[in-house]
């Protein structure tokens, strides 16, 4: 098994602007040194664990060029592109919700989306078995014409359409694990039957009113799982079980690409899900099981959201040691606190009661 693992030391050098945590600096509200949530040090944090266990060492490491202005714009509209790039050259500013950026962002995020589409095309190409783009800024928010929530361009979106246009795969099935709902993503592809895409997501978490499961798209291809504030380790595999795998399987797709945000883990700011290092490491091996059965094993994952510095360096290590088959381990420090701290039974039931319903209401027959 060999697991490709894209990373560029200039992605940590995009800037968010002068915020403190979600909202814009000034008045009585002072910056925060490390300004939005979306900051450098989870990544890095996540990219020095893996230095420091020799997990780094049985991954092909590489960088890769920047998306071209051609690939982006089979997603994105050349007057944004313009704008953002404009924007950009002369300072940096913000031209959508919560997605400020510095002098140097559009390259930056260009590059970013470069990564994923160079996992991408690795996978499809046989040069790996599964990859892992460590990509930032992140994407699945925005939208063609709108960065959203952090993201500037979309990058998976992006990659899909460049591995499409070099005739390496069709069918295409994201799966979007982050605790925001991928809307993004959503959007591009609502219409496309060919890319089914499903989002696992705190329900009415970020953006507001958005991730409904009756939003099904072209021949049912879109499948919104909103999931309720703590719904734990359990649940969220029970979702993967009764939800996401019989999806994935009737769509019968080429490669599975995850959307791989670790913002549903217990001690992010930004979401309320209690998922732990282990929750993540079952969904990697349900998924990678998955994509050996319909895919020859053709599975990539690109980094999302996630803003906790302890908590995700510890995620996103134990999902590259399940991707990889690795033996090295980081042991999660929250481990048994968090165990204990899982739902009760009656939560619990309330979740998988919950989960039937969705598997009423989006499954066949």
């Amino acid at each position: 098994m060999t697991t490709a693992f894209f990373r560029d030391e200039r992605c940590f050098w995009h800037g968010g602007g002068n915020y403190a945590f979600t909202v814009p600096a000034g008045g009585l509200v002072q910056p925060l040194p490390g300004g939005l949530p979306e900051n450098p040090e989870t990544k890095r944090r996540l990219l020095n664990l893996l230095l420091a266990t020799g997990l780094i060492d049985e991954l092909d490491v590489a960088s890769a060029p920047p998306a071209d202005m051609e690939e982006l714009a089979r997603v994105h509209s050349r007057t944004y592109l313009e704008e953002f790039r404009r924007l950009s050259d002369s300072g940096g500013g913000e031209l959508g919700p919560r997605a400020p950026f510095g002098p140097g962002g559009y390259e930056i995020a260009a590059l970013s989306a470069g990564l994923a589409r160079q996992a991408l095309r690795a996978v499809l190409r046989g040069e790996a078995t599964n990859a892992y783009a460590l990509s930032r800024p992140p994407g699945h928010h925005c939208l063609p014409d709108l960065p959203n929530g952090f993201c500037l361009l979309a990058n998976i979106a992006i990659a899909v359409e460049a591995a499409r246009a070099e005739r390496l795969c069709q069918r295409v099935a994201i799966l979007d694990w982050d605790v925001h709902h991928g809307n993004g993503t959503e959007a591009i592809f609502l219409d496309d039957p060919d890319v089914l895409t499903i989002s696992l997501h705190q329900h009415n978490n970020y953006p507001p009113d958005s991730g409904h499961p009756d939003i099904r798209g072209a021949a049912d291809s879109n499948m919104n799982i909103p999931l309720p504030p703590g719904t734990g380790h359990a649940g969220y595999l029970e979702a993967m079980e009764r939800l996401v795998v019989p999806t994935i399987r009737a769509f019968a797709p080429e490669v599975i690409v995850v959307a791989c945000g670790y913002d549903a883990a217990a001690i992010d700011p930004l979401g309320r899900m209690l998922a732990t290092a282990e929750t993540f490491a079952r969904m990697t091996g349900a998924v990678m099981e998955l994509a050996g059965e319909m895919c020859s094993g053709r599975l990539v994952l690109v980094h999302e959201g996630g803003y906790s510095e302890l908590y995700v360096p510890f995620c996103g290590h134990a999902v590259l040691q399940r991707l990889s088959g690795s033996r090295i381990e980081a042991p999660d420090p929250l481990g048994e606190t968090l165990a204990a701290r899982q739902p009760d039974a009656a939560f619990r039931n309330f979740v998988s009661d919950h989960i039937g319903k969705l598997a009423a209401l989006l499954l066949p027959g």
